[in-house]
C-alpha cells in the first residue's frame, strides 16, 4: 500500500503537469456550461499537482481528500470526453465509457490514505 501512494501522486503530478503542457486537449472536454475553460485547466492543474504533493506523509489524510474531491469535481468533464466521442464516432469512445466508472476506482485508491501512514 506504501508504494500505491507515490504512484497515484505520481500520476497526478504528470497529469497536472500536461495541463499547462497540453492545455487545449482539456479544453475540448470542458462542459459548455463551466466558464473560463483556460483559467479553470490550470486551476484544476494545480490541484493535481497539490494533491500530489500532499499524499506525503505529513498531510497525506488532507491529500486523500483533496484527491477525492478532485475526482468528484473532474466526473462532468469525463462525461463530457463521453459524450463528444460518441457524437464523433471516434474510435477510441468505448474508452471513455471505460473511464467513466474508474472514477470510482481512484476515490477508492485515495481513500486508502486518509489515515497516516
Amino acid at each position: 500500500m506504501f508504494y500505491s501512494k507515490f504512484v497515484l501522486a505520481f500520476f497526478l503530478i504528470v497529469a497536472g503537469i500536461f495541463h499547462f503542457v497540453k492545455p487545449e486537449f482539456f479544453m475540448k472536454i470542458m462542459p459548455d456550461y463551466i466558464p473560463l475553460h483556460l483559467q479553470m485547466v490550470y486551476i484544476s492543474g494545480v490541484v493535481e499537482i497539490l494533491c500530489g504533493i500532499l499524499l506525503f506523509p505529513e498531510t497525506q489524510k488532507l491529500g486523500a481528500y483533496l484527491c477525492i474531491a478532485l475526482f468528484i469535481a473532474v466526473f462532468p468533464a469525463n462525461i463530457e470526453m463521453a459524450k463528444k466521442f460518441y457524437l464523433m464516432h471516434h474510435k477510441y469512445f468505448w474508452l471513455t465509457v471505460v473511464r467513466l466508472p474508474l472514477q470510482i476506482v481512484l476515490i477508492w485508491w485515495a481513500y486508502q490514505f486518509r489515515n497516516k501512514g
